[in-house]
Formats: structure tokens, sequence, C-alpha cells
């Protein structure tokens, strides 16, 4: 359940955000690559759909779960999938088709994003947690982009958390604007709306 945000709980969501991005980080090599095929798994596992379906995907950053492995592989099956493109920092993000190799150049925010290819609407989203809650809501990076991406498409593409099991917490303490992941994809695991663990 949202609530009106106050000062203590903004504070609570940047600590929180603080503390699991520099966990996240202090994984060793190993370890990540381990946890991020083990999220791939789970995911080609929990969602053979996918290769129907226009994918938006993000690129690892700050020791995310690097899913490249996963949408190369969609690709090769002959899916389709997006990147993101920031075009106003109070809009709405667009999405450019990305395949294995495409030249990317670094955005506003040194994020590597293609800067050709079709303009396509994602029918389901791969999103980064920084952390996530048992009602499968999730922090980001502040920003608010995929939450008025999400709210801003029509049908909503499913919603997709990507994250390993330390980012889970009790709440996040969302937003009125926050809106929840259709389902959260873990290394153990994947969360559905309605918190069962599959």
């Amino acid at each position: 359940m949202t609530a009106t945000e106050t000062p203590e709980k903004s504070h609570f969501r940047q600590n929180l955000r603080r503390e699991m991005i520099a966990r996240r980080m202090a994984l060793p090599a190993e370890t990540h690559a381990a946890l991020s095929a083990a999220v791939r798994a789970q995911l080609n596992d929990g969602f053979p759909a996918l290769a129907e379906l226009i994918v938006g995907f993000c690129w690892p950053v700050q020791n995310e779960p690097d899913l490249r492995p996963f949408v190369s592989e969609l690709v090769a099956r002959g899916g389709r999938v997006v990147l993101p493109v920031v075009l106003r920092t109070d809009a709405p993000l667009a999405f450019r088709e990305w395949w294995p190799d495409q030249p990317l150049t670094p955005d506003r925010y040194s994020i590597p994003t293609p800067t050709d290819g079709d303009f396509l609407v994602p029918q389901a989203l791969l999103l980064p947690v920084n952390a996530f809650d048992d009602a499968n809501y999730r922090i980001g990076y502040g920003g608010g982009f995929f939450d008025r991406t999400l709210a801003s498409l029509s049908p909503r593409p499913l919603a997709i958390g990507i994250g390993f099991d330390f980012q889970r917490v009790a709440s996040i303490c969302p937003q009125a604007h926050d809106l929840p992941l259709d389902a959260m994809v873990t290394e153990s695991g994947i969360y559905r709306a309605n918190c069962a663990n599959d």
C-alpha cells in the first residue's frame, strides 16, 4: 500500500538505495557472475513467452545482474530486444532496438545507449532493482523514469524486476506514484504479484 511521502520515508528510501548499491558493488566478480547466471536461468525457465515479445532490458551498471547473454539468445531465436533511451528527464522513456555488437554511446548518465535503430514499444520490461519488497514494489535510482513509462504505455508491458535475494526487504515504503512489478526474479526464484515464491 502506498502512502504520502514524508521526510522520514524519503530518508529511509535514500539510505536503503545507498546500502543496497554498496552491497551489490562489493560482490566479488565470480559471485556476481554466478548469481547473474542463476537469475538468467530463472528468467529463461519462468518466462518462455518472452521470445515472442518485444523485450526491453537495461544495460547492466553498478554490478546489476547481467542479462546480456539472455537477451542475446532471444535475438538469436528471432526475438526483438530494445534498450531505453532518455529523451527528456521529465518524460517517459523511449526504446530503440538492440542487437549484439550494435554500437552504443554513453548517455547523460554514462549508460551505453543505441543511437540508431528502430523505436519500438516494449511488450515486456526487465527492470533492475536496487531493492524490492514483499508487494513487488521496487526502488530504482530515484529518477522515476520507469514509473512514468509504465504509466504512459497502454497496454502496460509485463514488468519483471531483476535483482538478487539480498535486495529483498519487507517494505520499501512506496510513494503514491510507485507502481508494483508483475513479477520479481532473483537467483533463487520468481516472486509473482501475489508475492508467492515459485
